[in-house]
């Protein structure tokens, strides 16, 4: 990464990757939490805004000694010119950016789009399929797939209804929208799996299904259609690291090849894709993750003063030291 914030990497010919000076910013001009954990934040950014494409992903720095981390778009205004992203707070940089990205603050750095667009054309009859925090970055594939005149079948999952969100854009974008709750609080008791299958039984000639959340519900996914037949994409997101093709974290087996989710992606045939090799590659540094956020939680705790919190940080293990040219 350059010191303008600007990226060129191999790999990334399929994007206009847009980013600007170190006086440009990039302000967040709302946000609204879902949940304990989850939260949106909309950022002013027109350039990227108007370049942004489905199936897309950027890459964030909320300050300056932050973490540079992939997130997906999971909707984007050319009219008003700002991207969102919806953001789940589970490790030491998300919990972060849900304490200090309030509104009227602004991200360090803002790079992309990256990642090759998703294909939305052609399918006359497609199922987008959304599990918990992948309901957001699918939205944007199903209001693809309606502008380009297919029917749209939504399926989005949930643990509970205080968890759902965006209930309301599916509803306006989508022809049919099954709601599945794991407690049956909510429409269809169950996982994801189930709506696919009302799909199917209402719809024999489905001819597509987009499918986004946690790799083990991708992985469901893939086989409920299988034994139809059925073309199921799935998004490979979760296991990106750099984001540009250079570290090799991101390194997935697709049909027996091997292949990187950040710019051979991230999307790909679910039924092609190798499961398991993919659940080794997201535990793969779940120590240091996990040492990361202690140490970031325990800064917190004590309270010290920010240039020390950032000494800490700047402090921790590199991950990829261990793993040198892997």
């Amino acid at each position: 990464m350059g010191r303008n914030g600007s990226l060129e990497a191999p790999g990334t010919r399929a994007s206009t990757m847009l980013g600007t000076s170190k006086d440009s910013s990039y302000g967040i001009v709302a946000r609204e939490d879902f949940s304990d954990v989850t939260f949106l934040l909309e950022i002013r950014h027109p350039l990227m805004a108007q370049a942004a494409q489905p199936g897309q992903f950027v890459i964030v720095m909320s300050h300056a000694e932050g973490e540079r981390i992939p997130l997906t778009l999971a909707d984007f205004d050319r009219g008003k010119g700002t991207i969102t992203l919806v953001i789940q707070a589970v490790g030491k940089t998300t919990r972060e950016m849900q304490q200090l990205c309030q509104v009227g603050t602004s991200l360090h750095a803002l790079v992309g789009p990256m990642g090759v667009p998703s294909h939305t054309s052609g399918a006359k009859k497609i199922v987008c399929v959304g599990g918990g925090l992948g309901v957001a970055p699918v939205f944007p594939q199903a209001r693809a797939f309606k502008e380009a005149g297919a029917y749209v079948i939504g399926v989005i999952g949930f643990r509970n209804w205080k968890l759902i969100f965006w209930e309301d854009k599916f509803r306006n974008c989508c022809d049919e929208l099954i709601v599945c709750t794991d407690d049956g609080s909510v429409g269809v008791k169950g996982p994801v799996t189930e709506g696919i299958k009302r799909a199917i039984a209402s719809h024999p000639d489905i001819g597509e299904v987009i499918a986004i959340g946690p790799p083990v519900m991708m992985k469901a996914c893939a086989e409920a259609t299988r034994p139809h037949q059925i073309k199921t994409v799935v998004s490979l997101n979760p296991v990106m690291v750099d984001g540009t093709g250079m570290c090799g974290g991101c390194r997935v087996r697709i049909g027996g090849q091997v292949k990187f989710a950040c710019v051979d992606g991230p999307d790909f045939d679910g039924h092609q894709v190798d499961f398991e090799d993919l659940t080794t590659r997201l535990r793969r540094f779940a120590a240091e993750e996990k040492s990361a956020l202690d140490r970031w939680s325990d800064s917190c705790r004590m309270k010290i003063p920010p240039e020390s919190a950032a000494n800490e940080m700047l402090a921790l293990p590199d991950p990829f030291e261990e793993v040198a040219g892997g």
